[in-house]
């Protein structure tokens, strides 16, 4: 994605890596302002940054790991040094979402309307700010991962974050020796799957999403296997755990 502000004073410019483009940003100076809750519901943007754009972008403060677009922590950090404000890091954020850079991997308008201010609010908001969220933004996108699914009759369920974030519900897994069946069911948006590797083991379940559920069956040994998603990125970006077979 690449901004376009044309609309933006040219009186004075500064550059910006933002959104997969380097830009010229237009802003008056001055000092930083906040977006507060007026300009936009932040914990429905929140919410719906982490279901419709955290699968590919850096965002700390909404967990957001994905890899595959650029940091928007590092992409805002030099503007907001310079002096930009963060209502006008807010209107370049929703261009973008409404008219992203046609030759771009982004489609235009994953959300509109007011989720898109919402979303763009809380991206304001959160871009580059130290800390973590507070109150009902803390809240907004569930409690993380709890740390070991066991295998029950020979059936190991691991179901990917039902939020949208680059992770499993579990951290780890444990199960006996034998058949196993492993479900990893995705009740977000973001699409998914469940794969499992090592000890002659490289079994990678379908890409699903919406509440559908990814399965594979192995036959595994005792020993350390490791499993993950290989959506592009979402491995690397904390989508992984082990599964402990003894």
């Amino acid at each position: 994605m690449r901004p376009a502000l044309a609309h933006l004073s040219r009186r004075l410019r500064a550059p910006l890596v933002v959104l997969g483009g380097v830009a010229a940003l237009a802003a008056a100076g001055g000092c930083d302002m906040d977006v507060k809750e007026g300009s936009g519901d932040l914990v429905n943007g929140k919410k719906l940054f982490v279901q419709k754009c955290g699968a590919c972008h850096i965002l700390q403060r909404a967990n957001a790991k994905g890899v595959t677009g650029p940091n928007l922590d590092e992409a805002f950090q030099r503007s907001l040094k310079d002096g930009f404000k963060r209502d006008t890091i807010g209107s370049v954020t929703k261009d973008q979402i409404l008219y992203p850079n046609l030759n771009g991997p982004m489609p235009a308008k994953l959300v509109t309307g007011k989720d898109a201010s919402d979303v763009a609010a809380y991206v304001a908001y959160a871009a580059a700010r130290p800390g973590k969220d507070e109150g009902a933004l803390a809240t907004a996108i569930g409690g993380g991962q709890k740390p070991l699914a066991k295998a029950q009759g020979g059936v190991l369920n691991i179901p990917a974050d039902p939020n949208g974030q680059l992770l499993f519900t579990f951290r780890n897994a444990e199960a006996s020796p034998g058949p196993l069946t492993i479900n990893s069911e995705n009740d977000s948006t973001v699409p998914h799957n469940i794969a499992i590797q090592g000890n002659g083991i490289d079994e990678v379940g379908p890409v699903i999403q919406g509440g559908r559920t990814s399965t594979i069956e192995v036959t595994v040994q005792a020993g350390k296997y490791p499993f993950l998603c290989t959506v592009p990125g979402h491995a690397e970006a904390g989508m992984k755990g082990t599964l402990t077979v003894k």
